[in-house]
């Protein structure tokens, strides 16, 4: 039987590239009012240069042109909720005509990155400096190895303020930096972490008996709430900041896969904050 050639002798279509991206993180993963999947391009066109960001914002398709990328993929998606026009009179609308204008497709990978193995939070992990085996926080119900956020355990005992600085130099800078609760001399050993808005897995964080839960977007009055109920302490980071590890991640396993692609993570703040005082 004749065989077409390897990946590293033909040209890589944007449909190699997504069949690839699927297989780490399948769409049928994600949460039933998410968008993820192609947004913008040609399931035949020639991927040689991948660009990966968090937003798909005007910055990144700015950094994408210059670089001469032919695929951008994303963390968040660019319409979440649905349209019913793409128009160039909103920013979103301006994006998509700027894509196609200069043949740059647009994919996401969103909570169905979030709960892949590896995923959004085994990058943020690693990030902070969690080196051994890490578990799921919320577990999916036919997976125990996927799911939300991540458990991992420190073979010392840095103090709460020890693990916070190094959680800061872990992560990129922002102006939102991080924020901490609870007694900066408490010993860690037991940490859960998750990319991204964690309001939602503080009751899982507790019931894991962990030292500490590092995440993004926390409120006041559950945070606060959290804390008199005797928490574990809190670590609350920048959105883009707890997301943006997975882009490493993720642009290692596209290049690992076997399509012949270069690869780009994007070093573009997208942070919504731009200066604290």
């Amino acid at each position: 039987m004749c065989e077409g050639p390897p990946d590293s002798l033909r040209s890589v279509t944007l449909a190699d590239v997504i069949e690839k991206l699927e297989a780490a993180y399948p769409t049928e993963r994600a949460e039933s009012w998410d968008a993820v999947g192609l947004v913008a391009g040609d399931p035949d066109q020639r991927v040689r240069k991948v660009l990966f960001a968090v937003d798909p914002v005007a910055v990144v398709a700015e950094e994408a042109i210059e670089w001469g990328a032919d695929l951008i993929v994303t963390h968040h998606p660019l319409y979440l909720r649905g349209t019913t026009s793409v128009a160039a009179t909103t920013p979103k609308g301006r994006l998509i005509h700027t894509l196609i204008r200069h043949g740059i497709a647009l994919y996401t990978a969103h909570t169905n990155a979030d709960v892949a193995n590896p995923g959004v939070s085994d990058a943020l992990a690693r990030a902070v400096g969690l080196t051994g085996d890490l578990v799921p926080l919320r577990p999916l119900p036919d997976d125990p190895w996927r799911g939300l956020g991540r458990i991992g355990e420190f073979d010392r005992s840095p103090t709460l303020g020890e693990f916070a600085e190094q959680a800061a130099a872990g992560l990129p800078a922002t102006a939102w930096g991080i924020r901490v609760a609870g007694e900066l001399s408490r010993p860690v050993r037991r940490v859960a972490v998750s990319g991204g808005s964690g309001d939602s897995l503080l009751s899982a964080a507790r019931a894991a008996g962990v030292d500490v839960f590092l995440t993004a977007d926390l409120r006041h009055h559950p945070a606060s709430e959290f804390m008199e109920a005797g928490g574990p302490a809190l670590i609350d980071a920048a959105h883009w900041a707890t997301e943006w590890p997975w882009l490493d991640s993720a642009a290692s396993i596209l290049a690992a896969s076997g399509v012949t692609v270069e690869t780009r993570v994007s070093a573009t703040v997208t942070d919504a904050w731009t200066r604290g005082y």
